[in-house]
């Protein structure tokens, strides 16, 4: 597989393949960054679209002025609940490629490229965004040693094999995306979505991805004790759903 967004994007970012690619940006009280993430994501993919989950700020008419199309929740439901608008929204649209993005700055457009590569080619349905393949120097410690307790409960709890876990640079081909039905609707989607991942049987792959950590992005992170909260509601939505 090659890394170099240089080399794969003249096969992939075509005119056809762009029109088929919905950028799905969950968003809640982002007024603070999402106009300079929906405008380096709307330079490069014409179908950004950002789902304002009851925001209190100006995420709406900021997202708006970066360029994207925003779709929007009366009240704040999760994010596993805006991800699934978005997604349902971007299959109605006919979307043939579905890409989750997360509205904090983190993530790189850049990288997208590399996670629909092998999809277009046909390899695999799906492709999940790791920070930690071919290393992760930049990774605070804390947030390394929470990210990989996580590891260590998806691989148990979910039996799915992945060197990331709750990395929200994901990218699935429509086929993929009309099996995705989330539930959960907040932070434990991720796990609920490795489940259907599993469930599906169709092939996916981590591919190598960067993460921007600034102070905004880490103060939006998640801590240990919201991890614990989201293990729990992982683990009722299992019992009860």
């Amino acid at each position: 597989m090659t890394n170099s967004s240089d080399a794969i994007r003249p096969l992939l970012l075509t005119p056809d393949v762009l029109r088929g690619v919905y950028v799905i940006v969950p968003a809640y009280n982002e007024g603070e960054c999402i106009e300079t993430v929906v405008r380096e994501l709307s330079a490069g993919f014409p179908n950004v679209v950002v789902v304002d989950d009851g925001s209190s700020d100006n995420t709406s008419s900021a997202a708006r002025r970066g360029g994207g199309l925003v779709l929007w929740h009366i009240v704040n439901r999760g994010q596993g609940a805006a991800l699934q608008t978005g997604m349902d929204f971007a299959l109605g649209r006919g979307a043939q490629y579905v890409v989750t993005f997360d509205a904090d700055g983190q993530h790189q457009s850049e990288d997208i490229a590399a996670l629909l590569d092998p999809i277009v080619r046909g390899e695999c349905d799906i492709t999940l965004g790791s920070r930690f393949l071919g290393g992760a120097a930049d990774v605070p410690v804390s947030r390394r040693l929470l990210l990989r307790v996580a590891v260590l409960f998806t691989r148990i709890f979910n039996r799915v094999r992945v060197t990331d876990a709750h990395n929200g640079l994901r990218a699935f081909s429509r086929r993929a995306a009309e099996r995705i039905d989330l539930r959960l609707d907040r932070m434990a989607h991720a796990s609920e979505l490795l489940d259907q991942v599993r469930a599906s049987g169709l092939a996916f792959r981590e591919i190598p991805v960067r993460i921007r950590y600034t102070p905004y992005s880490m103060r939006k992170g998640q801590s240990a004790r919201g991890a614990i909260r989201i293990v729990i509601h992982y683990l009722l939505g299992r019992i009860f759903p």
